[in-house]
């Protein structure tokens, strides 16, 4: 059998190199390629594919792996919308994703991030590093004394639950769909409006659907405390980039930590330096002191890699031996 990962990464091929150990049936080759027109070729001769991107996986790329009989497509990451599913799925191409790579990584860099905004973190390392080393004005905020309203109750928004309590903060949480502990303890509010208008902090750990683009909106921002903290380690369609800044610039929002943005393609985990970046909204927001952007590496640490990588590969196996798989999108 024969496996080929695209898109690989140096910091992934310790792991791609114990699980081919472990498997000495299984032939795995590795490109740093992504999949695409231009590289689809490679797949001839292979019984799957594993791959990791965000760029699209269109009709044609489909197509042409099932002239090269490969039926087994493996998702190293979660999301799987920018593929053309509908096609896949027609042309009996069986897709898999890993959904919880590493919860406990995402909601530690949440909180995190939000500790940053509280205390201030980022003016006061630019006065020191001007060597102002005076206190006033800046004076912080504790998470403890925090509302925290989390929106998306699934692994990664219970897992941040748990450390926000561990702080003493109160939470409350939406979901369209109830975690039945989380049921239990009454922390769900019936409506996104309850939960605005409840929490001093709100952070994103919802999926990207068509439902919710956008989900922070201009009236949704309307609806909010003065002063609100905003986090989103989710989706970057989930803000309305330019409804935040007039929000930021009002006072409605206090601060924003953002480690996804709505047109990052072309500008996360790409070296810019020295270039332009030509998008006025990042630059507007990138430029902030009460804005913390980060390059989607929420998710970054050894042990989700690790998942990423084995999690994929075994379900690719799956998928060549059975047909089918946990985790299974179609």
């Amino acid at each position: 059998m024969k496996i080929l990962a695209y898109g690989v990464r140096d910091d992934e091929k310790p792991y791609f190199k114990t699980w081919q150990a472990a498997h000495p049936e299984v032939t795995v080759s590795l490109t740093p390629a992504i999949l695409d027109e231009h590289s689809v070729d490679e797949a001839a001769g292979c019984d799957g594919i594993s791959i990791l991107q965000t760029d699209p996986v269109g009709p044609a790329v489909f197509e042409r792996l099932v002239k090269e009989n490969v039926r087994a497509v493996s998702s190293r990451i979660v999301g799987t919308d920018a593929m053309a599913l509908d096609t896949a799925k027609k042309l009996g191409i069986k897709v898999t994703n890993v959904p919880a790579y590493s919860p406990a990584a995402i909601a530690e860099f949440t909180v995190s991030q939000l500790l940053q905004l509280l205390r201030n973190t980022r003016r006061f390392e630019a006065k020191i590093h001007a060597q102002d080393f005076r206190w006033a004005p800046d004076v912080s905020q504790e998470l403890n004394q925090q509302t925290v309203g989390v929106i998306g109750t699934g692994r990664i928004g219970r897992a941040a639950i748990k450390i926000y309590r561990g702080f003493g903060a109160k939470v409350v949480a939406y979901d369209v769909y109830h975690n039945a502990e989380l049921e239990k303890e009454g922390l769900y509010v019936d409506t996104l409006a309850d939960l605005y208008q409840a929490s001093t902090v709100i952070t994103l750990h919802a999926p990207a659907t068509k439902d919710d683009f956008h989900m922070l909106d201009q009236d949704a921002f309307a609806q909010m405390n003065d002063g609100v903290w905003i986090v989103n380690a989710g989706r970057g369609t989930l803000i309305d980039s330019q409804a935040l800044i007039t929000a930021l610039d009002s006072g409605k929002v206090a601060g924003a930590a953002l480690d996804t943005y709505e047109k990052e393609l072309p500008i996360f985990n790409h070296d810019l330096r020295g270039q332009q970046i030509d998008d006025p909204t990042f630059n507007n927001l990138f430029a902030r002191e009460n804005v913390l952007m980060t390059p989607h590496i929420a998710f970054y640490t050894n042990v989700a890699v690790k998942n990423m990588v084995t999690v994929s590969l075994d379900h690719n196996l799956s998928l060549i031996q059975t047909g089918a798989s946990e985790d299974q999108v179609i």
